[in-house]
């Protein structure tokens, strides 16, 4: 199980080569209360073309869960320090809701990191104060199991949830077993980070992905982030919250389009 040290953090990475030595890579990073395997719908299809990074953000899954709050600034130095790590000078990037809006600071602030960014389910600001805060309080009080029932209905349609339920059982066990102090430092990020303004700077290409049914962040919020970066494209889906899970065909396509072009 490979880690890295980067900013005093121990980060768990999992890598999956491309037949060619010359792929260019792709980076994965995940949502709020997953973990890297929530991209495993993306492995088969994706290296076929790429070389692909995935991770464990700090506070989730094998990673680290350094004490007090993370900040966005946090997040996306991860993700370069995780790259000079592997020895990565220039990556495409995919990241979904937390994940997402980690995208949209590394395409701002480290354009010459990145080559194509895609940026799912996902806005330049993500929930207010009122949802944020009380949600990192009872997390740290009262651990995973007691946000479990208010947070997982938001990721998925209920006609997704009846069709698979084994998997939906899956990623129940995985956010039960978020480390809570990690996953309320992780809420702390989301409630200060504010990138609308940042985000017209952008001058990479951009993919927005939205998600119909998304309650956690809805598809007019995507849109706006499609608006608001010069050039960008966007596509929205018959889903919620976990495109990349509950439309795999099509995200999968979308962003093979994109990432090849």
């Amino acid at each position: 199980m490979p880690f890295a040290t980067v900013n005093g953090v121990k980060l768990h990475y999992r890598i999956d080569r491309a037949s060619r030595d010359d792929a260019p890579w792709v980076v994965f990073s995940n949502s709020l209360g997953a973990d890297l395997s929530m991209w495993a719908p993306q492995i088969r299809s994706f290296s076929q073309h790429f070389n692909i990074l995935r991770y464990d953000t700090r506070g989730h899954g094998h990673s680290d869960a350094p004490a007090g709050s993370y900040t966005i600034e946090q997040l996306a130095g991860d993700v370069i320090g995780l790259m000079d790590h592997v020895g990565i000078a220039r990556a495409h990037f995919c990241g979904i809701s937390m994940g997402g809006l980690t995208g949209a600071a590394l395409a701002a602030r480290y354009p010459s990191r990145m080559a194509r960014v895609v940026l799912s389910n996902t806005a330049a600001k993500i929930g207010t104060p009122e949802v944020w805060a009380p949600r990192a309080a009872k997390a740290r009080a009262e651990g995973m199991a007691a946000l479990a029932d208010a947070v997982l209905p938001r990721w998925f349609t209920a006609a997704f949830v009846e069709r698979e339920p084994r998997l939906h059982d899956l990623i129940r066990d995985t956010f039960l077993h978020v480390d809570k102090d990690g996953y309320a430092a992780n809420c702390d990020a989301l409630n200060a980070a504010d990138l609308r303004e940042e985000v017209k700077s952008i001058a990479l290409p951009v993919l927005v992905v939205t998600g119909a049914h998304d309650m956690s962040t809805p598809p007019d919020q995507g849109r706006a982030l499609a608006a608001a970066i010069p050039g960008a494209r966007h596509v929205e889906f018959d889903g919620a919250h976990i495109s990349n899970i509950e439309c795999t065909d099509g995200f999968n396509r979308a962003l093979l389009d994109f990432l090849t072009a």
